[in-house]
């Protein structure tokens, strides 16, 4: 699977996210964690946009990050405003992997796409669980 030409299409769950002064580098380009940090908090907004409240450890159903590959395509600067889209590519018994990309807002190019691979979890019991139905329900194989 090479994630390093998607598209807005190849993705299914959107958020728009506006970069901030401190995400520069030295370099006077975005710093390649905050990319991390913007991926993350749109992944909390794909959970609502499935139904949940967001992800928190008191939730009977909640994930836990296991994994990540990261490519970095092209450079931005601040200001800048990014699209953020998110597609659950793969479903096992315990995990399941979100896609992403982020994308100029102004002109949709790729600067970086991603893999996560997330365990379903129950924190209150700290143990794996199966992967719920909402998000078993909503994959799209990516291949």
């Amino acid at each position: 699977m090479d994630i390093r030409n998607l598209v807005p299409a190849d993705l299914d769950f959107w958020t728009s996210i506006d970069s901030r002064w401190r995400d520069m580098d030295s370099l006077g380009h975005i710093n390649h964690a905050s990319y991390l940090t913007y991926m993350e908090s749109a992944r909390v907004d794909v959970y609502i946009q499935l139904g949940y409240s967001g992800i928190r450890r008191e939730m009977d159903e909640s994930t836990i990050l296991a994994s990540m590959q990261v490519d970095y395509i092209s450079q931005a600067s601040h200001p800048s405003k990014f699209e953020i889209g998110h597609r659950i590519s793969r479903v096992g018994n315990k995990s399941f992997d979100f896609m992403a990309g982020i994308f100029h807002a102004d002109n949709k190019n790729l600067i970086c796409s991603a893999i996560f691979k997330l365990v379903a979890y129950n924190y209150k019991e700290m143990r794996t669980i199966p992967v719920p139905e909402l998000i078993r329900e909503r994959c799209r194989p990516f291949e």
